[in-house]
């Protein structure tokens, strides 16, 4: 048993200084989110939204949306993405193969002919079919693109990104709601910063339970399905406590794939979307910041820590695991594609920073995770197991994961107030209690799943989530 008890000193020791890092790092980032948000909030008014969008000289901007079997929502989220209210901008869908009548019902309702378009194929895709005009002028703003099926994401965005005429361009989800504002609030930093912004974001929230008519935000509420109420929580947490710190210290290494705008030459130059990625938007982002080192470019990631887009999460367990295994392996995909740029110089804070960090505390956490459990379990059966060390360990993780979790939910409610009743607030405060105890297990799982897939070389797939649709009614939307 010497060895057996030698390991789990050095694991004790080893966890204990770990964890103390760990929310230290994240007391240093809870800090740095309000002051942003504070700032942010208070910059607001310095230049306000209303006074640019009637200005003749802004900047052109392209919505990129890929579509893949949308029948279902395709009409009423293109006539929404058309309707932002922003004055020089374009929206391009692109078709990605779709089997079902996801182009026919494009080309009926917007009297769509296809036309003589020069398609500049600076970043590889599947063939391009052709490009789809109106013949209406009410739908002027509207290009889609049909192509063949890529396989994944990227593929599509890439020949959207290829067509699309604007310097700057939006990377979304067909399905999302955007804001009518959204265009405005991504697009101000570009025109704004005396630095080169090269792109921005903001939170997504799940539009699952909301009402939805005809593509456009009614009201917001709580998801009411049970999976799709812990991924709320999740994206309030990451959004504003997580990515808003780090754009404090321009240190963003993700611009989430549901939303980002991106400086269109600077993505071009960096290669675009590698097709191959299960994270293409992180992987995007970290190569953008890799050209920009070895270019000897001054830069700026900024986040906007306003809600500007809602999606529908997953709603089942198999679709939520299936999505969080993908992420897992496009996590350590990146981090391995990019560790030649670990502590070089040349790369400042995103080779001895940033990197270093997502290794550190998003790679390694779900393996220590497991680690402790099989320690635990050891010690259990086979050591003198000590009870009131483990709990005194873990109910300070625990709290201290309540501190962050509530902090996340009292500035977004603070700030913001999205929800529609206080019930609705109560219940995300109580899901918070319970999600470390009935939904995390499930995202460690998930975690671990992804890296033995990605150490096993098993064939990656995206798979494709059954969308409910949006629904017009409170009563459906329950």
């Amino acid at each position: 048993m010497t060895f057996l008890d030698n390991y789990l000193k050095f694991f004790e020791m080893f966890i204990a200084g770990y964890a103390s890092l760990y929310i230290l790092i994240y007391l240093i980032m809870a800090i740095a989110s309000f002051w942003a948000i504070k700032k942010y909030n208070n910059a607001k008014y310095t230049l306000k939204d209303d006074v640019l969008v009637r200005s003749n000289h802004l900047i052109g901007v392209s919505i990129v949306a890929p579509a893949f079997n949308e029948e279902l929502s395709i009409i009423h989220n293109v006539k929404s993405l058309l309707s932002l209210n922003y004055p020089n901008f374009e929206v391009v869908i692109v078709n990605d193969g779709s089997t079902d009548n996801t182009l026919t019902k494009l080309i009926d309702e917007f009297e769509l002919v296809k036309v003589d378009f020069y398609y500049d194929e600076k970043i590889i895709t599947k063939p391009v079919r052709g490009h789809y005009k109106s013949t209406n002028p009410v739908y002027d703003k509207l290009l889609v693109v049909d192509k063949e099926n890529g396989k994944s994401k990227a593929d599509a965005s890439n020949a959207g990104i290829n067509s699309a005429k604007h310097p700057l361009f939006i990377c979304t989800d067909v399905d999302c709601i955007l804001r009518k504002d959204t265009i405005m609030k991504l697009a101000k930093p570009f025109m704004t910063s005396k630095t080169k912004v090269i792109a921005t974001g903001a939170p997504i929230r799940a539009s699952n339970s909301c009402e939805v008519k005809d593509g456009f935000m009614v009201k917001i509420h709580f998801p009411k399905n049970w999976w799709a109420s812990f991924q709320e929580l999740e994206y309030i947490r990451a959004f504003l406590m997580g990515r808003m710190a780090w754009s404090q210290i321009n240190g963003l290494l993700l611009v989430s794939g549901g939303l980002g705008m991106f400086d269109k030459e600077i993505a071009i130059k960096a290669g675009g979307y590698w097709h191959k990625s299960l994270g293409e938007d992180m992987e995007l982002i970290t190569r953008m910041r890799k050209y920009m080192h070895e270019t000897n470019q001054k830069f700026k990631i900024l986040y906007i820590p306003e809600s500007l887009c809602w999606t529908e999460v997953p709603a089942t367990k198999e679709v939520l695991i299936r999505q969080r295994v993908r992420w897992s392996r496009g996590l350590i995909q990146t981090l391995n594609l990019h560790k030649n740029m670990l502590f070089r110089p040349k790369y400042g804070k995103t080779g001895f920073l940033i990197l270093p960090y997502f290794f550190l505390f998003e790679f390694l956490v779900p393996i220590l995770e497991l680690l402790g459990i099989i320690s635990l379990v050891v010690a259990y059966f086979f050591l003198d197991f000590n009870i009131g060390y483990f709990f005194k360990v873990t109910g300070i993780v625990y709290l201290f994961y309540l501190l962050v979790t509530f902090l996340s939910v009292l500035w977004d409610e603070w700030f913001y107030g999205h929800y529609a009743s206080w019930k609705e607030l109560m219940n995300l405060i109580i899901k918070a209690v319970i999600e470390p105890i009935v939904y995390h297990p499930f995202s460690l799982y998930a975690s671990i799943k992804g890296y033995v897939h990605f150490f096993t070389n098993k064939e990656a797939k995206w798979g494709n989530m059954q969308r409910q649709g949006f629904l017009t009614n409170k009563k459906s939307a329950a």
